[in-house]
């Protein structure tokens, strides 16, 4: 005898919203950015190539974005393609003629269940008019099977009318915010906002600074500018806060177009009569494990080691993201 099965509506709903999900296709967590800006980019990843784990995702950096950089991933190695720009580019003051135009991040393992983020960051050209910027991005999963977000949209086009369409951002012009000139990425010191300098002896700190996290980040960056005005080097032993398990000195390196983050085997050597500055492309503080988020506007008191100066307790101001709404350019998926 045949039996009839019932399936509850809540439950018909669940499974034809997970089928949707099994189509979904890579796209931009901001997909609207102000021209002139900084801008943050986070690929989301839904799914891989069938039942295949995703093993590499690469992304086509589209004319118009400037000195991109990417977010260095855990279990994932990062190599970039650089070539020359169409066109020239002022940053920092200077022409820019050439840059990356390509990342590839290689070498991991993203179960095809498992969704997961893609992070770099930019600079938007000051376009002249509302413009639609797209990203080509390939995944390529066990087996050689391949996901490709590839097709761009024509111009007025929905690009969910595509079969395949790469991940989009609007850039518009109106609302451009030109007090972010020449910031790049949140990596510029000029113009952030921080706690007072601070002295011990014969070390000044300033410009301390981290940047606001997402909700479950177990690490966060912590940049600072350290000035030596002795005669004798003195060195950065670590640190200690209630907002993390642990500080680290971490130190972010680019050799033969792959980028590596480490944890510094040794303390930091601060020269004497130089300043060395901490920031996201090269030494910062690393606070892991974190007790809670980040939060814009609260800060984070810290208490750094010196060999010679010993121990000060320094702020660092929590900062919004220079992107376009204001994401944090963080190290959430350190």
């Amino acid at each position: 005898m045949m039996k009839t099965i019932f399936i509850p509506l809540c439950v018909s709903a669940l499974i034809l919203g997970t089928a949707g999900l099994a189509q979904a296709h890579v796209s931009l967590e901001t997909p609207q950015a102000n021209a002139g800006s900084a801008y943050k980019a986070v690929l989301k990843i839904p799914h891989g190539c069938g039942a295949a784990a995703t093993t590499q995702v690469s992304v086509k950096i589209p004319e118009g974005v400037i000195a991109a950089q990417p977010q260095a991933k855990a279990g994932w190695e990062i190599e970039t393609v650089k070539s020359d720009y169409q066109h020239s580019y002022k940053l920092y003051g200077k022409d820019v003629k050439s840059g990356v135009t390509e990342i590839i991040w290689k070498g991991g393992n993203l179960p095809s269940d498992f969704y997961d983020e893609f992070s770099f960051v930019g600079k938007l050209a000051s376009f002249d008019k509302d413009t639609a910027l797209s990203f080509p991005t390939v995944q390529t999963c066990e087996d050689g099977k391949t996901e490709n977000w590839t097709d761009i949209a024509a111009e007025g086009q929905n690009p969910h009318e595509l079969k395949n369409p790469a991940p989009q951002l609007s850039v518009t012009v109106a609302a451009a915010d030109h007090s972010a000139h020449d910031n790049h990425g949140g990596h510029d010191m000029h113009g952030t906002q921080a706690a007072d300098a601070v002295t011990v002896g014969d070390l000044s700190l300033a410009k301390a600074h981290s940047v606001a996290t997402i909700p479950n980040a177990r690490v966060a960056g912590g940049y600072v500018v350290i000035t030596n005005n002795g005669k004798e080097d003195d060195r950065l032993i670590g640190g200690k806060t209630d907002a993390a398990g642990k500080v680290e000195i971490h130190e972010m390196s680019m050799k033969d177009n792959v980028m590596k983050m480490r944890k510094l085997s040794e303390p930091l050597t601060i020269p004497a009569g130089q300043t060395v500055t901490l920031a996201p492309t090269g030494f910062h503080i690393m606070f892991m494990d974190l007790t809670k988020p980040f939060k814009e506007g609260e800060t984070v008191n810290v208490e750094l080691e010196f060999e010679k100066a010993g121990k000060v307790n320094v702020s660092f101001h929590v900062n919004p993201a220079k992107g376009s709404s204001d994401k944090a350019s963080d190290h959430s998926h350190h």
